[in-house]
């Protein structure tokens, strides 16, 4: 006699040597499964749109954790990323807290529903000792608030800050605290956010380590009053990306002072028919690929600028094509050890997150 069983469902959390990945849509999922994780370095949780008020429940703000400390220490977790959940914000501050004794250096939160009134804060940040946070259509109960009640949460040696399909960019920012060592701020795919709305999400001396600023598909207008909103922020930025944005030339706009350090500006793919007055008047790097430029740039329409990229625009008979400008003077043949000596340096120094 054979007996057909049906084969076992398979498990919601899957452990593939140093990553795991939990997906909890199922209608009743198997919570304690999150327990195969434990040994990840990196950790993948996705919700399927319901709650995880169950799994983290017994999360307590101001629980003593010292019992756990070591058990928590003891964890390979580096990098989490939460997805399509909803979480109250007890619960996620309280998480962040738990995490705080962890290791964890990067966290990503993305289609998030963040629910109720946050936790009074600690005398002091408790939460995760963070060099990268990427934040991606997370709705928050608290609204303009939200970025001061959350880097309550964290301590202070954030790094990297990427902010996607905000809801809400218009910062409280008398709450809002300083970033002390914050070097690289995106906040591309915002694109009701504007020039604007620039001035209000980049709050005046709350960045004084802003090295790179990425605005792709922001809503940005023009070059000049993307300079006038870094004014006002009063940001020394060296790389700036305002690729994927709907550019014009803004003809008899006043005159604006770009940061002093600013040695990198990407504007590829932004629909330029001419290259934009007003631009800085000496840069390392200049991308303006994949534009409408109908013909090759006169030296005195260009900044001084050591690398220049122009592939992909019409006037071009092939699709890739760079030249090297110096001093308004087009220079041929092999690069010198010079300009390859400082294309090395700026790609350690903006990564790649500056051109995508």
């Amino acid at each position: 006699l054979l007996v057909h069983a049906s084969p076992a469902p398979p498990e919601p959390c899957e452990l593939d040597e140093e990553s795991c990945s939990c997906n909890f849509s199922d209608p009743k999922p198997d919570w304690s499964s999150a327990f195969n994780c434990l040994g990840a370095a990196d950790v993948e949780l996705y919700g399927g749109g319901r709650s995880l008020e169950y799994l983290l429940k017994r999360v307590d703000t101001e629980a003593d954790l010292g019992q756990f400390t070591d058990i928590i220490k003891s964890l390979s977790l580096k990098r989490l990323t939460v997805r399509a959940a909803r979480i109250p914000s007890r619960i996620l501050f309280g998480a962040l807290r738990v995490l705080g004794i962890s290791g964890l250096q990067e966290l990503t939160l993305e289609n998030l529903e963040v629910t109720g009134t946050a936790p009074p804060p600690l005398l002091e940040a408790t939460g995760p000792d963070l060099n990268i946070l990427n934040l991606r259509n997370v709705s928050w109960a608290t609204r303009d608030a939200w970025l001061a009640e959350l880097q309550q949460w964290l301590k202070p040696g954030l790094k990297v800050l990427s902010i996607a399909q905000a809801h809400s960019l218009n910062f409280s920012c008398e709450q809002v605290r300083v970033f002390p060592a914050l070097s690289t701020l995106d906040l591309s795919d915002n694109p009701e956010l504007g020039e604007r709305g620039l001035i209000s999400a980049l709050c005046p001396l709350k960045f004084p380590t802003l090295q790179v600023l990425a605005l792709r598909n922001a809503g940005m207008e023009t070059p000049s009053g993307v300079c006038s909103a870094l004014a006002a922020a009063r940001v020394q930025l060296q790389g700036l990306d305002l690729s994927h944005n709907s550019l014009r030339d803004a003809a008899g706009a006043p005159s604006c002072d770009w940061p002093s350090q600013l040695n990198s500006l990407n504007l590829s793919f932004t629909g330029l028919k001419q290259v934009p007055k007003g631009l800085p008047a000496k840069l390392s790097v200049l991308d303006l690929s994949y534009n409408r430029l109908d013909r090759n740039p006169s030296p005195d329409e260009l900044p001084q600028v050591g690398n220049l990229s122009l592939k992909g625009n019409p006037f071009l008979d092939s699709e890739s094509h760079s030249e090297k400008y110096n001093s308004g003077v087009v220079t041929a043949g092999a690069p010198s050890s010079q300009a390859v000596a400082l294309s090395g340096t700026l790609a350690l120094l903006l990564g790649d997150r500056l051109f995508v």
